[in-house]
């Protein structure tokens, strides 16, 4: 059902059919794992300067960009920034009434920094318009998260989780891990994390929250293991709140994670 949401959704934006073809193929690869997404970018690049007005791929490129910055795999964090960001304000400029890239667009401005109120309503505003949207309520969810919302967070990746129970339609069970993390809800955050290191293995956050989470617990051994793992993924073993946390607007969110990954024995620079 996401496939065909997601063809359906794709099939008026654009009448060039080799940007539209570009969209597809960068589609397939951009949520199955978040190595895959540099090559996406490249090919979403491609299809926004066949048709610079396609806004499913300017969404989407943005979405790129955001991966990019928030798994520590960007080269220059700053010119990718930047570049989601304009990537974003252009989807937005043509989004219409597409749930898709109104709620990518506005998951993109509110990582970068966008008042998170207004991206929350942006993305009820993609949920009016197809309540059934699991993405969009995937996207909810994540800024719900940010918005230091944990609980409300865990609803809305549930409601997700049920409308999309198979494809993938982003991290929802890292999110639903964070959420029950960041409320001291160890026992629940470990089997989530756990599954979804399991759905993605190259995706570091998950990594992050359930050495937080050890450490936290008092498993330091186990703790130093999943650091051990992290290593393996990304470079960026102990994240800058630049990249992995600057993006939760609650300041104790974001040093009671801190505070799990130094007991752990990382680095915080």
């Amino acid at each position: 059902m996401q496939a065909a949401e997601t063809a359906r959704s794709a099939n008026r934006p654009t009448a060039d059919l080799t940007a539209y073809d570009l969209y597809l193929r960068a589609y397939a690869m951009v949520l199955s794992s978040v190595r895959q997404a540099p090559e996406a970018l490249c090919l979403l690049e491609q299809a926004i300067a066949s048709d610079p007005r396609y806004g499913p791929a300017l969404a989407w490129a943005a979405i790129c960009c955001l991966r990019l910055v928030f798994d520590g795999r960007s080269e220059d964090q700053v010119a990718d920034s930047l570049k989601g960001i304009d990537f974003a304000r252009r989807a937005l400029e043509v989004a219409g009434d597409d749930p898709g890239t109104l709620a990518n667009a506005a998951q993109v401005l509110a990582f970068f920094g966008e008042d998170i109120g207004a991206m929350m309503a942006l993305v009820d505003r993609a949920l009016s318009l197809n309540p059934n949207y699991a993405r969009g309520w995937h996207i909810s969810g994540t800024l719900r998260l940010w918005a230091g919302q944990p609980d409300i967070a865990i609803e809305h990746m549930e409601v997700a989780l049920r409308l999309s129970p198979r494809a993938r339609i982003g991290q929802s069970l890292a999110a639903i891990g964070r959420a029950h993390l960041l409320t001291r809800r160890f026992e629940a955050a470990e089997p989530k994390l756990l599954l979804a290191i399991q759905e993605d293995p190259s995706f570091p956050n998950p990594y992050f929250s359930l050495t937080a989470c050890y450490a936290h617990m008092g498993r330091l051994d186990d703790a130093r293991e999943i650091l051990v793992r992290l290593r393996a993924v990304t470079s960026a073993v102990m994240p800058d709140v630049m990249h992995d946390i600057g993006h939760y607007r609650n300041p104790e969110h974001r040093e009671f994670l801190l505070s799990g990954l130094r007991s752990a024995g990382g680095q915080t620079t």
